[in-house]
């Protein structure tokens, strides 16, 4: 009886989206703040250099793609503060239903355009490595800002399925008391297999395009013997690194889920389903360290980018290196060579 009084507790526990180990979720909050006491400066100080260095709206177009990549970090940066503080409190999500839809909306608007541009910028030195002198349409729509904007837009349909409360707690396909109606029921179901679809297939999709075009570079450069290796070479570490940055913060949630649907679905023990929702929590935790490592993807777009860095935040580590150019207007005629490929 009493066993069966502490699953009761425990699966109550889980249905209103409370913490169970404290200990934990505390832990969980003291990473968050770190996540966020480092990356703010690190963000902001890459938003003054393509906004006032840079100039990132009359440089070369791979430079839209990254700037809008700091402004996804950036809705991240916001949500942080009070996710921790839900941490501290024992709740795995704020109890204001406002509140909690704001922070689903501006978490997986994040998600949504970190990994859009991120495959957008390895697609795009994917044609610029693999097919050079081939037409395609990204190139001729990379020249116009608004294919951004046109990113923006079609990520908020694809957002809007996962500002419910039942998505933050895990619950998708769970016991609901309240739906008491076959109808009701299924309904439910059929709006939890969507919101599912949006989530998994926002990440694996993504994933599968940018496994082909690091596969397709990287041949590209072994067969390469004669020519321009450097900037093959530039092009290899850049996949690799969005494909490094993807693989860490985004597929072990995707799999923690999974794992987590499954127990639900095949009606394991609260305990259970208490375990695989900690480690789903723990490793959307770990998602947020994206807004840390992006910044590695601009280093490796673009030589220039992490020389003006460099002369501008670490000048001491410039010594006897010729000050890079601040504004992409100096030259337009001719573009330096160390620009992105």
């Amino acid at each position: 009886m009493a066993n069966l009084s502490a699953s009761q507790s425990i699966q109550n526990e889980i249905e209103n989206c409370e913490a169970i180990n404290d200990p934990l979720y505390k832990f969980y909050a003291a990473v968050t703040i770190v996540i966020f006491i480092l990356a703010l400066p690190l963000n902001a100080s890459v938003l003054h250099l393509f906004i006032f260095k840079l100039k990132f709206w009359k440089s070369n177009s791979n430079n839209v793609f990254l700037f809008n990549l700091v402004l996804a970090d950036i809705l991240l940066l916001f949500c942080l503060p009070i996710k921790a503080h839900n941490f501290i409190q024992g709740e795995r999500r704020s109890k204001n239903d406002t509140v909690c839809k704001a922070m689903l909306f501006m978490l997986f608007l994040n998600r949504g355009a970190s990994i859009a541009f991120l495959t957008v910028t390895s697609i795009d030195r994917y044609f610029n490595v693999v097919h050079p002198g081939r037409k395609n349409l990204l190139r001729a729509l990379k020249k116009s800002p608004q294919i951004s904007i046109i990113i923006w837009l079609l990520l908020l349909p694809l957002t809007i399925p996962t500002m419910l409360k039942t998505f933050e707690c895990c619950n998708s396909h769970g016991n609901d008391q309240e739906d008491t109606v076959k109808r009701d029921a299924v309904i439910k179901d059929v709006v939890d297999s969507l919101r599912e679809v949006v989530f998994f297939t926002q990440i694996l999709i993504p994933f599968v395009i940018l496994v082909y075009c690091t596969v397709r570079i990287v041949n590209r450069l072994r067969k390469k013997t004669v020519g321009d290796r450097t900037k093959l070479k530039r092009a290899v570490f850049l996949v690799t690194t969005v494909m490094v940055v993807f693989s860490l913060c985004f597929l072990p949630c995707t799999i923690a889920r999974m794992v987590l649907l499954i127990i639900r679905v095949q009606e394991f023990s609260p305990s259970h389903q208490a375990k695989a929702a900690e480690a789903f929590d723990g490793l959307m935790v770990l998602s947020y360290m994206d807004c840390l490592l992006d910044p590695l993807v601009y280093c490796f777009c673009s030589t220039k980018f992490k020389a003006l860095y460099l002369s501008n935040y670490f000048p001491f580590l410039m010594k006897g290196n010729p000050q890079p150019v601040e504004s992409s207007t100096a030259n337009t005629s001719h573009p330096p060579r160390n620009t992105v490929i």
